[in-house]
């Protein structure tokens, strides 16, 4: 697996403390922007806001990823956030996959007889990928006896908004494991050039001050040994479990 950060908005801690000054300002965003701000300052802004709920000025700041070597398993949880972050997919449609590129889950490598079922199994998949390629069929209709193991490509643009929700979700140990791999490497990028985010790209709990899975990993408290011992840090509503 490989991320890279590609491109991002220009000075995104300063378009960030631009768009909160706006809000509240009679002056023009061009003014705003023009003044000498110390980089502490806009941080310490930026972060009270986002502690606070003000999110929309996050919209503005977002970056462009590439990303390679993931598996499409890795890919159909990726593309369920679809709210402030697009892709582009390597296609299996128009680029035939002739040399066999998986994943393997390390779980599957710790008995050497299950690696190599694994490994037969994916050998066997592309072997058919290849007859029926040979054969005449399309790889639109070859693809089929790929596996979810199969790795792909894409690109992938997101704004802070988007990026702190799907990491609060996504950096969670509980995770899947390829996922919360991914998230490290999206969010090691993205510090390279945004670090006054390190506080908020992190698993939800810290945020929470306590965990709200249905089962804490250990790093926080589960909401329900605090809500019995009064010890909440906030209010919290929530729907009733179902079992």
């Amino acid at each position: 697996m490989e991320v890279k950060l590609l491109a991002y908005t220009p000075e995104p801690l300063k378009v960030i403390y631009t768009a909160a000054r706006t809000c509240y300002s009679a002056r023009s965003p061009a003014e705003i922007w023009a003044d000498e701000v110390p980089e502490a300052k806009m941080a310490d802004l930026v972060n009270r806001l986002i502690q606070q709920g003000h999110h929309s000025v996050l919209e503005h700041v977002s970056f462009t990823l590439g990303i390679s070597g993931i598996s499409r398993s890795c890919l159909a949880q990726l593309t369920r956030h679809r709210v402030g972050i697009a892709f582009s997919v390597q296609s299996q449609r128009y680029v035939r996959l002739d040399r066999p590129t998986y994943v393997t889950p390390p779980s599957v490598g710790v008995e050497p007889e299950i690696l190599r079922r694994f490994e037969r199994a994916m050998a066997e998949a592309w072997a058919a990928y290849r007859e029926l390629s040979e054969a005449g069929i399309a790889p639109e209709d070859a693809r089929f006896v790929l596996p979810n193991a199969a790795t792909c490509n894409l690109v992938m643009t997101v704004n802070i908004r988007e990026l702190i929700h799907i990491c609060e979700l996504r950096l969670c140990p509980r995770a899947q494991w390829e996922i919360h791999q991914l998230f490290l490497k999206v969010a090691a990028e993205v510090l390279k050039v945004a670090p006054f985010l390190a506080s908020h790209l992190v698993p939800k709990c810290l945020r929470l001050g306590y965990c709200d899975e249905p089962e804490s990993c250990g790093i926080m408290p589960h909401w329900r040994e605090l809500g019995a011992e009064g010890k909440l840090p906030n209010p919290i509503s929530r729907l009733q479990d179902n079992g």
